[in-house]
């Protein structure tokens, strides 16, 4: 008689996607980062990040209670502040400068005048817009809890799944980007040709807190705030119809906000809905993000024979 004892471990795609971008960062920061010994310290990030990874889907069974639950599914979402900070350090590993040289010239190649210049000298004194596109840009941080909460609430965890896979997409490519082509956007690079500076009551000084706390010295291309944000909305009216449509006009917003800020160049914008837009297709094409891709079954055995 044999008796087995047997753990599986159910690993979803974006388990797969968080575990993939941590090991194509290591990558990088070996082949490209010197002197490397200067970068020690990002490579046992990237590791212990990968650690956390192996032990939440080891121990955390997402089917023992709800806490369980938010944590098996959550965690890619609770890492991505500590993974964007670390592309900070990464910014120029490949490169050892920004492109926002070539990308001002491009806008003005297009446009005859930069855009943000232009907001500069001709819309930025307009109290009510600016409290209105910082509104638009403050947004970006509730999309996700507000969309999780319907999800959760309404029980709809494949929905989830399949938000966070995309957005996960999302991010790693954005983040991706930030190191392969570094923009440092236009708050630092025209800084000193800026005349006005944007003023609110209000939502402007909340979004310059939070700038000033969290925002990196580059990562403008793309906007990740565009694209992550084009994922929810897309997500949500493909969903939850209704959130979806309150999104629309929000997301709008956002990205025009995301400009009239100073936070990114129209290219950047453009590029971060070509992000969201390539993440959606891939997942909803190609992964059926409410299933395991795959289940891994420890066997611990230990028989006895009986014989009659």
């Amino acid at each position: 008689m044999t008796n087995t004892n047997r753990k599986r471990l159910t690993i979803y795609p974006f388990d797969w996607m968080y575990l993939g971008y941590c090991a194509v960062m290591i990558c990088l920061i070996i082949i490209f980062a010197r002197p490397l010994s200067e970068y020690l310290g990002d490579i046992v990030f990237y590791i212990a990040a990968m650690m956390v990874a192996l032990i939440i889907v080891r121990f955390v069974d997402e089917k023992t209670n709800r806490l369980f639950a938010l944590i098996r599914l959550l965690y890619p979402m609770l890492m991505f502040t500590f993974l964007y900070t670390e592309t900070g350090n990464l910014m120029l590993i490949v490169f050892d400068n920004f492109f926002d040289p070539e990308l001002v010239r491009f806008e003005m190649a297009i446009f005859g005048v930069s855009p943000t210049l232009y907001l500069d000298r001709n819309l930025t004194h307009l109290i009510w817009a600016n409290e209105l596109f910082s509104f638009g840009y403050f947004s970006y941080y509730f999309m996700f809890p507000v969309f999780l909460l319907t999800a959760l609430l309404k029980q709809h965890y494949e929905n989830l799944k399949t938000g966070i896979t995309a957005i996960s997409l999302a991010f790693y490519v954005s983040y991706l980007i930030f190191v392969l082509f570094p923009v440092e956007s236009p708050r630092w690079f025209l800084a000193d040709q800026y005349i006005n500076t944007i003023t609110g009551p209000l939502l402007r000084p909340m979004v310059d807190y939070i700038i000033a706390s969290g925002g990196l010295h580059g990562g403008g291309m793309p906007s990740s705030h565009v694209a992550v944000a084009l994922v929810i909305m897309f997500c949500s009216l493909r969903y939850y119809p209704l959130l979806g449509q309150v999104l629309v006009p929000i997301n709008i917003l956002l990205a025009a906000g995301t400009v009239w800020g100073r936070f990114h160049y129209v290219s950047d914008v453009v590029a971060g809905i070509l992000v969201g837009i390539l993440a959606l297709v891939i997942v909803w094409r190609y992964f059926d993000s409410s299933r395991p891709t795959m289940s891994i079954t420890n066997k611990k055995e230990s028989a006895s024979e009986h014989v009659s």
